[in-house]
């Protein structure tokens, strides 16, 4: 199995009052070529340190950043981490390009149903437009920014649930890490959980 395929970058403030990421994160943590970096674990006093975080994304071939979503954003720290470390004349800019052709999407943990975010939901725009920031980011550096790995209704989720979700984002990380994504197929997706037997190749045979 190849080493340094898949990155998560994940960012939680208070991951010990977690109930989905906590499964997610369980799920996921100890695949073979999988990287799994706990922000505020590494940097409980925010101070990033920048050379040790662009050697690892250049260090791996795919990047997902992995959060609950946070008054339509993300979490402090990543915000915090790609102002730092996604320089000018590194990751982008005329002399920068060191992520250029990587892969990246979000895995976003949401409290509200999907249908609330919705152009005449209650919170009146798309998670994909709420996470265009990131996407155009990402674009920014030459990177695939893929549709987005979205979990909603995590407050009133039950166990069940909790490991279905986990059992997916589990097979996408695995999909990712060994090539069996079709990207084409999730490009065409809102959320690429939506019908992951249609992105993931080999996925009847799993």
């Amino acid at each position: 199995m190849p080493g340094n395929e898949v990155l998560i970058l994940f960012a939680h403030p208070a991951f010990e009052k977690s109930r989905v990421n906590r499964v997610l994160v369980e799920r996921v943590r100890d695949l073979p070529g999988v990287t799994f970096h706990d922000l505020y674990e590494a940097y409980p006093d925010f101070h990033v340190d920048v050379r040790r975080e662009q050697e690892l994304l250049v260090a791996h071939r795919m990047l997902v950043f992995q959060h609950p979503l946070f008054w339509y954003s993300t979490p402090s720290l990543l915000k915090e981490w790609q102002d730092l470390v996604l320089e000018h004349g590194w990751a982008y800019g005329k002399e920068g390009g060191a992520l250029r052709g990587k892969t990246a999407l979000s895995a976003v943990t949401i409290g509200g149903d999907e249908d609330a975010y919705r152009p005449d939901g209650y919170n009146r725009f798309t998670l994909r437009q709420l996470l265009a920031p990131i996407e155009q980011s990402a674009r920014l550096c030459g990177m695939d920014y893929l549709p987005p790995f979205a979990v909603h209704g995590t407050l009133a989720m039950t166990r069940a649930e909790m490991g279905a979700h986990a059992g997916d984002y589990r097979r996408l990380i695995e999909a990712l890490r060994d090539g069996r994504v079709d990207l084409a197929r999730a490009r065409e997706l809102a959320r690429i959980n939506a019908r992951l037997d249609a992105v993931i190749t080999g996925a009847e045979e799993e």
